[in-house]
């Protein structure tokens, strides 16, 4: 979706609003049931749309919340 979002800062940016270091968080951990609410994921959202991902939306994030299924949508790549 986007270049210039790599995924050490998706996962880091994740971490960072969980409150955990980010190799804490395996690729297929529920990013809700670690404390991930609604209101987290959409300032991902919006940091996101501001580093180039313009056309996330919440339901791209919130319909399968691990941080795998992010850094692919993201950039392509494995978490």
């Amino acid at each position: 979706m986007n270049q210039t979002l790599s995924p050490e800062r998706v996962r880091a940016d994740v971490a960072e609003l969980l409150g955990c270091d980010p190799a804490a968080i395996a690729p297929d951990d529920d990013l809700v049931d670690l404390g991930l609410d609604s209101v987290r994921i959409m300032t991902l959202v919006e940091r996101w749309r501001a580093a180039g991902a313009s056309t996330l939306e919440f339901p791209d994030l919130a319909e399968q919340p691990e941080l795998g299924h992010w850094t692919a949508l993201l950039t392509g790549a494995a978490a």
